[in-house]
């Protein structure tokens, strides 16, 4: 999205949404399994308050989401997370995350158009719920980077290990992240912003 020719982007709270310094905006998507961070990063690297839409797990989704290794877990997004963050003076990412519950994967679509590019976060002590998510975004053709969220207990793997773990190939970049930290959450999206950039630039 290009915002040259407009002052700010409203949003139905008054708050602006684009810097009026802004030039350019890119939709940037943050996705994952359940319980990998995706509301965490969003929230930690938004410069505004994010919107969460989090709600009580509740015991319709026994026997539906599969709560292995997350069993403290309390709530779930079942929409969508949105930050924002400024590049520099003159970009800014908007920051969208997914619910990672397969039975809201129907808003994928929505979520996705008009995105750039995204980032899949990962959990190596579940490594098995990413598997999925990234077919989907290969079958997209969206281009992601793998951003590794280092939970206290998560066992640590070398780079080329998860790399064959999650069947990538060689140009997918693969980051360590902490989900809680703002800086950190900043270099995962830079990653994926010169991921971007070189794709393009690798194009005829």
């Amino acid at each position: 999205m290009d915002f040259r020719d407009s002052d700010t982007l409203v949003g139905p709270s008054g708050a602006d949404l684009l810097p009026a310094t802004a030039a350019t905006a890119v939709k940037v998507v943050i996705v994952g399994g359940f319980g990998v961070g995706k509301t965490t990063l969003v929230g930690s690297v938004s410069e505004i308050r994010p919107l969460t839409t989090e709600e009580t797990m509740t015991l319709a989704g026994a026997g539906v989401d599969d709560l292995a290794g997350v069993e403290r877990k309390t709530e779930t997004t079942v929409a969508m997370d949105f930050g924002r963050i400024s590049i520099s003076d003159e970009l800014v990412l908007y920051v969208f995350g997914t619910p990672g519950q397969e039975r809201f994967w129907f808003l994928w679509n929505g979520l996705f158009e008009g995105a750039l590019g995204a980032v899949v976060l990962v959990d190596t002590r579940r490594l098995e719920v990413s598997f999925e998510v990234i077919g989907r975004l290969e079958d997209r053709g969206v281009p992601f980077v793998v951003a590794v969220n280092g939970f206290p207990e998560s066992p640590d793997h070398p780079v080329e290990e998860l790399r064959a773990a999650l069947d990538l190939p060689p140009e997918v970049p693969i980051v360590a992240c902490d989900a809680r930290r703002r800086d950190s959450c900043r270099d995962v999206l830079m990653a994926l912003m010169r991921h971007l950039y070189d794709l393009a630039a690798s194009r005829p």
